[in-house]
């Protein structure tokens, strides 16, 4: 393998079901990027050897490699505990656990990492609120980290995905933590029981934006989300809706359920508040069409380039073990 010696630092988002990697010279450029569905679930038993067809994807033999996502969840690599709300986004240099590689080497594993290259997890947040309730992620904390290094410190930041996380950062630290299970329940609620039938209708692929915003205006009549839902199924056999038409209505009103609630949050509800989102182009186009209805407008910020800068800055900060 040819390496390229610029690349001293390698940046992995290793998620479920997808996996992103980037290259970094010393001044936290991408030199080398890869994108590919070896996500933490089909890597279960062979890390190492995954971890290795990256890096030589990638040509690159750093000096540390930095693990975001799911590969430090139970069905990842190795299980890194939560930090909590009392460690600040930039504190995270300081608590990443390194990935111990010398059983595997005198196992005779193969791994492309040099005798002092380091290789480290970040571990997510563990927030409970008023009532005690937890939530958690692992992996959007990087891509805030970056959002804070690129000089967003402050306000309501949106990652939407298979499971929507909702922060509310002050000063770098995190306040507040919501999941909704957003994505999920559309791929489900659109694949299985009473609502597929409709939404997977001849035309259900032609979006229509007019039945999309009356699914975030209807989330906001507070009912029970169960009940929204048959709603939308109710809309197609009353003649209310077109079925092709209850695809984009269901995306509007699980949206919706979202912004309605972290709205009734003090701090969103004040006017006052920022709101930013770092997520693909397409969801962000949803996100922002969801907002405007309501009279709100997303910051959208480029997922890459906060990943990207979250990686650098872990990098020249960590403390070595």
């Amino acid at each position: 393998m040819t390496v390229n010696s610029e690349i001293k630092v390698v940046g992995i988002d290793w998620g479920t079901t997808h996996r992103r990697a980037y290259g970094l010279n010393s001044e936290g450029q991408c030199l080398a990027e890869l994108a590919d569905d070896e996500g933490a679930l089909a890597c279960k038993g062979r890390f190492p050897e995954a971890l290795d067809a990256v890096l030589k994807a990638l040509h690159a033999r750093p000096r540390s490699v930095i693990l975001s996502g799911m590969v430090g969840s139970a069905l990842g690599w190795q299980v890194v505990p939560y930090a909590d709300g009392g460690v600040a986004l930039p504190a995270l240099a300081q608590h990443l656990c390194p990935v111990d590689f010398a059983p595997l080497i005198d196992a005779g594993t193969e791994v492309s990492v040099g005798p002092a290259t380091t290789v480290a997890i970040v571990p997510g947040y563990c927030m409970r609120n008023a009532a005690g309730q937890p939530d958690v992620m692992r992996g959007e904390e990087t891509q805030l980290l970056g959002a804070h290094c690129l000089g967003h410190s402050d306000g309501w930041f949106v990652l939407p995905g298979t499971h929507s996380k909702w922060v509310e950062l002050r000063a770098g630290r995190v306040a507040q933590l919501r999941t909704y299970m957003t994505g999920e329940l559309f791929e489900l609620l659109g694949r299985h029981g009473t609502l597929a039938a409709a939404t997977s209708a001849a035309g259900a692929d032609v979006w229509d934006d007019a039945a999309f915003a009356q699914g975030v205006q209807a989330a906001q009549a507070g009912a029970a989300l169960s009940h929204q839902l048959f709603g939308c199924r109710a809309r197609v056999v009353s003649g209310d809706m077109a079925a092709g038409s209850s695809r984009a209505y269901l995306s509007g009103l699980l949206i919706g359920t979202e912004l309605h609630d972290v709205l009734k949050d003090g701090s969103a509800a004040s006017g006052k508040a920022d709101f930013r989102l770092v997520g693909s182009p397409a969801l962000a186009t949803l996100y922002q069409a969801a907002a405007a209805s309501l009279g709100l407008q997303f910051e959208v910020l480029d997922a890459r380039a906060a990943f990207i800068a979250a990686t650098h800055y872990l990098s020249t900060h960590r403390i070595s073990a």
